[in-house]
């Protein structure tokens, strides 16, 4: 089932960048950006990543918060986070629980769709959750290169 504008933002708890567990519910009474990635220290994840960098306190300005989530495994979270100065944690969805409970992984047909699946890679989606737990916003196709002005025009 497709989530939808409305419904109430799947629960997880996963290990963060730093290795401390992550709850969804650890936003309640914010905005919260949960973007998903395919994966860190590649072109387009990298301008991703970087563009909610630049644009990281315009977004807390408008009380948000950012997390991103992909399947790489906190070692690789660290890496990405350290070369690129992300300042908000990443999720090491390394099972794909997470992915797939919001529709990163398991959507889409053809063969990027049966690839991302068959490898277990998140597509590149973001949800905008509003502070009682609601997706408020679902951006399938974000412009990785400005997706934080994207972010903005919505919060």
């Amino acid at each position: 089932m497709k989530l939808k504008i409305g419904d109430p933002a799947p629960q997880f708890t996963a290990t963060a960048t730093d290795g401390s567990a992550i709850k969804l519910s650890d936003y309640f009474g914010k905005k919260l950006v949960l973007y998903f990635y395919p994966m860190d220290d590649t072109p387009g994840c990298t301008k991703q990543a970087c563009s909610l960098r630049d644009h990281h306190q315009e977004i807390q300005d408008q009380d948000a918060a950012v997390l991103g989530v992909s399947t790489q495994d906190v070692a690789s979270h660290q890496r990405f986070t350290e070369k690129y100065n992300i300042p908000f944690p990443l999720v090491a969805d390394t099972d794909g629980a997470v992915s797939r409970a919001y529709g990163a992984i398991g959507g889409g047909g053809g063969l990027v769709g049966t690839g991302t699946n068959l490898f277990g890679v998140a597509n590149r989606m973001t949800f905008l959750i509003d502070e009682s737990g609601h997706i408020a916003h679902i951006i399938d196709h974000p412009d990785a290169t400005h997706h934080a002005e994207e972010i903005l025009k919505l919060l």
